[in-house]
């Protein structure tokens, strides 16, 4: 059917909108072809220019010196120059190009895009048939096309760069540009400006500080730091280091003592960083630093010397009840104490020509926690040294942190020794003392165990014993060298030990290694698991070791004579029970000394219960003794009860509206007075006890006037003094205690009758400490009488203090009944502070266990269990 003029137009309009469609499809194509193809000619030129600006900004360029600069922008210039010449062989895309690439592309088949510029020859144009046949076919071509796509360029620099050069150099440039903001930073002038250039251009940079002596635990100060900036004058301590550090500049750091020429310091390193100088300079002397003429500065400096430690006995020297040395001492240093020792010289001139196997021991003292500085305490061990019983001076040696030392007073005592009564083994005691002083003496030590050992049936009791001494005969012939000889010494010490203790019981042994094992562990703070362990086994051993005394006693017929002691004053099971369960705890919260303690008070008791039923007599000298002790006990007692009573009373004044004392207990006055056939009450008053509101007492405090607490005070007072006069006719001098104690009620009277109860409790409580110092230094004058009576061996306690007696504790002192302890040094801890200080241990320790717990926590916390 022929075609209307209508659909010829249409048809050409259509086609009309697809010609314009295409070309501008054409176009877009051609940018992707000319993208792809100039892509790989142009990145190697902007690679090479962002390394210029990495170098730039880096600040590559101003820290190279200027031959280097210039041979890295000739290589860069070259590599740009070789990259850029690339781009000659960059060659458009054609027409033909461009369709074959857009047909390719978009799949289509028959090359209908390129049919659209075909033209018909010109024979074929003038034929009407073969125009309209053309156009009908280039029409159906056009309906092929529709929607064309460019696509995005796709190029192969993949495969040019398997290395990833083109990712990495871009990130490296947006890191440098971030970093050329920084003060290291650098400009992209630097690549064009000469060193002196780029140094003048960037304004120096000086850092200075001083730092103290690691000693003097002080921080560093830092002299240009804002807030000193308007600082005229630093003081620091002898020996601090000054340091200047000067960033791209250069100065003059000159040192002006006060006292002489200045001098100009020179850099303390020649291999310092580039462009950067530092100075050191240590201050012995006042002076001003300076550098150049720059700000800041100059600093002028008060150097502050070291004084020198010091260091003194702050008791005398005396030994525990285990035998040990315990050295109590005070030291002072301005920066704290780093070491200190305590020297042993003996007092005996020593022969010039002897040849000593020993030492004098060295003992390391424990700095005390506060920065060294404060009251220390150190107990040592030295029963099995060779000097033990010799005459000696003690001198404390303290040491800080600038090297300086100081010496204390030389103390002179007896050193501690193990009591021994076997007389054998004393002989080889003395022998091996001989021995140890001067190893020349080998051959006259032979002829004494030659001699000892002449007649074995009349000397030795045990085969044993015999035997123990030929082998150390046997050793000591065969001995060469001093450290034979040593082991000999050593080896007679464990003999001289098997003598003595031969006739233990099996209890005996177990109860002593129990003993000792529980003291080492508490020494090097076990963990909680082995104090249960050993505690345990303490336990068992004193239970055992209980059980044989009593089988002891009841087969003893000289006990059966004796006059039974009263029951109120002897120690039951449970009473010992509560000394093992006191001393778990005070082991478990890391109370050493306190443990220690309480554990030498344990073997001090049961050499004491050993030593009671040996002896049956001797009643009648130590009987006057026991009266006066207990007439001290009561008034003591009598003295806590009027202090608890004042104290109540004060608080009464102070408005607590129906609180009465509980009845039963206002003592009458004079109670204390004879201290003679009188038993006193169950013991002193307990705070809390028997205390209600309202409460009424018919021979209580109610209506008690401050009066009658003054005219007790002054009957207490006439009573120590009648008790100092009996001591004085008993032999016995009364002590400076007693006097202070006599001083003390006689204030405390007078606060009393000026109603000042604050005044007379405190008054009464220097009362009855001056009385517990005098009552200790009547027990040790007592004692010293005891030990000098005929038949008197005195106990297996290393002082022979211990004395079984009837009414009194197996520590010779009296019930707490009777009155408080005389003289424990060592404070041991009441039940709710040793379980306060047992939760912090465990607390600690859990703590250390965490892995996650911060670095800087856990050193901290390791020094916390250090210097427990």
């Amino acid at each position: 059917m022929p075609e209307t003029p209508h659909s010829t137009s249409s048809s050409h309009g259509s086609f009309g909108l697809q010609s314009a469609r295409l070309r501008r499809t054409r176009i877009g194509m051609a940018a992707t072809m000319v993208a792809e193809r100039l892509w790989p000619l142009i990145l190697p030129p902007l690679l090479l220019i962002a390394m210029l600006l990495i170098f730039a900004w880096f600040g590559l360029f101003r820290a190279m010196g200027d031959e280097v600069r210039f041979g890295v922008l000739a290589i860069l210039g070259l590599a740009a120059l070789a990259a850029l010449s690339r781009l000659r062989h960059f060659r458009a895309p054609r027409s033909a190009e461009i369709d074959q690439r857009l047909e390719r592309h978009n799949q289509l088949r028959h090359q209908p895009i390129a049919t659209q510029e075909d033209r018909l020859s010109e024979s074929s144009a003038n034929d009407p048939f073969a125009a309209l046949l053309w156009q009908e076919h280039r029409k159906r071509m056009a309906e092929r096309i529709g929607v064309l796509g460019t696509g995005l360029p796709a190029s192969d620099i993949a495969r040019r760069d398997p290395y990833g050069i083109r990712v990495v150099i871009p990130l490296l440039l947006v890191v440098a540009f971030a970093f050329s903001f920084s003060e290291a930073g650098g400009r992209l002038t630097d690549a064009f400006a000469a060193k002196s250039e780029r140094l003048g251009a960037a304004p120096a940079r000086i850092d200075a500080w001083v730092t103290p002596p690691d000693y003097t635990g002080r921080a560093p100060v830092f002299l240009t730091a804002e807030q000193n900036r308007n600082e005229t004058l630093f003081t620091v301590p002898r020996f601090s280091t000054v340091t200047v550090r000067i960033t791209e500049g250069d100065a003059e750091v000159r040192w002006k003592p006060i006292a002489g020429d200045a001098e100009i310091l020179p850099p303390s390193d020649e291999e310092n960083q580039p462009d950067t100088a530092q100075y050191d300079y240590v201050l012995e002397a006042d002076g001003t630093l300076s550098i150049g003429d720059r700000q800041p500065g100059p600093f002028a400096f008060s150097v502050t010397p070291d004084q020198p430690p010091q260091a003194r006995f702050s008791e005398t020297p005396s030994e525990e009840a285990s035998g040990a040395l315990a050295l109590r001492y005070e030291m002072s240093d301005d920066y704290g104490v780093t070491e200190a020792q305590a020297l042993i010289e003996t007092l005996d001139p020593a022969d010039p020509e002897a040849r000593p196997l020993y030492e004098p021991p060295v003992i390391d003292l424990r700095v005390p926690p506060k920065r060294g500085n404060g009251k220390g305490e150190t107990v040592q061990d030295l029963v099995e040294s060779p000097f033990a019983g010799m005459a000696v001076g003690v001198q404390i040696v303290v040491e800080d942190g600038a090297g300086q030392t100081a010496r204390s007073e030389t103390a002179k005592l007896f050193l501690p020794q193990r009591r021994f009564t076997n007389p054998l083994a004393l002989a080889v005691l003395e022998q091996r003392q001989l021995l140890a002083m001067d190893a020349d003496d080998k051959p006259y030590v032979q002829r004494l165990l030659s001699a000892t050992m002449l007649r074995p049936d009349e000397t030795f009791t045990r085969l044993a014993d015999y035997l123990a001494l030929t082998t150390v005969a046997s050793r000591l012939r065969y001995a060469q060298t001093d450290d034979e000889l040593r082991a000999v010494v050593d080896y007679m010490w464990e003999v001289a030990i098997g003598i003595e203790d031969g006739n233990l019981t099996a209890a005996e042994k177990r109860l002593r290694d129990a003993q000792q094992a529980l003291r080492e562990a508490i020494d090097r703070g076990a963990s909680p698991d082995e104090i249960d362990r050993l505690m345990d086994e303490l336990r068992t051993a004193m239970a055992d070791y209980m059980r044989e005394l009593a089988e002891n006693a009841a087969r003893d017929p000289n006990l059966a004579n004796q006059p039974q002691p009263d029951p109120s004053q002897m120690m039951t099971g449970e009473d010992l029970q509560d000394m093992l369960d006191r001393l778990e705890e005070l082991a478990k919260s890391g109370d050493k000394e306190a443990a220690q303690q309480l554990l030498s008070m344990m073997e001090q008791m049961m050499q004491n219960m050993q030593a009671m039923q040996g002896r049956s007599g001797q009643q009648s000298a130590q009987g006057q003794m026991r009266q006066q002790m207990d007439r001290m006990g009561e008034m003591m007692r009598e003295q806590q009860e009027l202090m608890d009573e004042t104290f109540r009373r004060q608080q009464g004044q102070q408005g607590q509206p129906g609180e009465q004392p509980s009845p039963g207990q206002d003592g009458q006055p004079g109670q204390g007075q004879s201290g003679q056939g009188q038993q006193s009450p169950s013991g002193p008053p307990q705070s809390g006890q028997g205390e209600q509101p309202g409460q009424q007492g018919g021979n209580g405090l109610a209506g008690q006037s401050m009066q009658d607490l003054q005219e007790r005070q002054r009957q207490l007072q006439q009573d120590l003094g009648r008790l100092m006069e009996d001591l004085q006719g008993s032999g016995i001098e009364p002590g400076e205690g007693f006097d202070d104690a006599g001083d003390a009620m006689g204030r405390a009277g007078d606060d009393l009758a000026e109603e000042d109860g604050r005044g007379a409790v405190g008054n009464q409580g220097d009362a009855l400490e001056a009385m517990r110092r005098g009552a200790q230094d009547m027990m040790n004058q007592m004692q010293a009488m005891q030990e000098g009576q005929p038949g008197d061996q005195g106990g297996p306690g290393e002082n022979g203090q211990a004395r079984g007696t009837d009414d009194r504790d197996p520590l010779g002192r009296p019930r707490a009944t009777r009155g408080p302890d005389f003289g424990d040094t060592t404070k041991v801890p009441e039940e709710i502070e040793a379980e306060r200080a047992r939760r912090i241990l465990e607390e600690i320790r859990r703590r250390l266990g965490d892995r996650l717990s911060p670095e800087l926590e856990r050193q901290y916390l390791e020094r916390l269990l250090e210097a427990r």
